[in-house]
């Protein structure tokens, strides 16, 4: 029954998506309230995780929440049903593309979408940023030390987004700052 579930909602999922793997996270954040499968924090190490991994934020997370709902075969299950619908309207899109390119009737709709994208990543962003920076409930600290630990936290992470736009460093060393700084955090 458990892979059936996941097969639905990953399947669900990848057919209203749109926008990338930041998309993904409203999803997510609902799908974990239904079925009890992680927390809300639970969300934010995905994403981290995701994020640090080769390949596409969503499907990384589609696999990490498959791994650990129904361990291998939940993983190659959830990835697969959050792909296959992109892949079938990919290539039904691809094979009329041409002949309504120029269609305004398209251009609108494009047009119509992004703001529902840029809504989905918006509300993503929010909800990381209030289970990664307002609380840290799983670090079983008190909340007005986890709250300031946090927003020194946030303060170094937008310094060090700024550093390394600013004097064009790797992306790498970002992130293992960002790990280095999440380390000490937590211990």
């Amino acid at each position: 029954m458990i892979y059936v579930q996941l097969f639905i909602e990953f399947f669900k999922i990848g057919l209203f998506v749109i926008g990338g793997g930041m998309a993904v996270l409203p999803f997510l954040y609902e799908l974990g309230g239904k079925y009890n499968w992680y927390s809300q924090a639970d969300v934010a190490n995905m994403l981290a995780i995701s994020e640090s991994t080769p390949g596409p934020i969503g499907v990384n997370m589609s696999t990490y929440v498959g791994f650990n709902t129904a361990g291998l075969p939940g993983s190659a299950l959830s990835t697969l049903a959050l792909v296959i619908p992109g892949i079938v309207i990919a290539s039904i899109v691809y094979k009329f593309i041409e002949r309504f390119r120029a269609s305004p009737l398209v251009e609108s709709s494009f047009y119509g979408i992004r703001p529902a994208v840029t809504a989905l990543i918006a509300a993503a962003f929010f909800e990381v940023l209030k289970t990664c920076v307002v609380t840290l409930d799983a670090y079983g600290l008190t909340e007005s030390i986890a709250d300031l630990l946090n927003l020194k936290a946030a303060a170094v992470f937008v310094v060090l987004a700024f550093l390394v736009h600013k004097l064009k460093l790797h992306p790498v060393l970002f992130i293992s700052c960002g790990a280095v700084l999440g380390i000490l955090i937590r211990f």
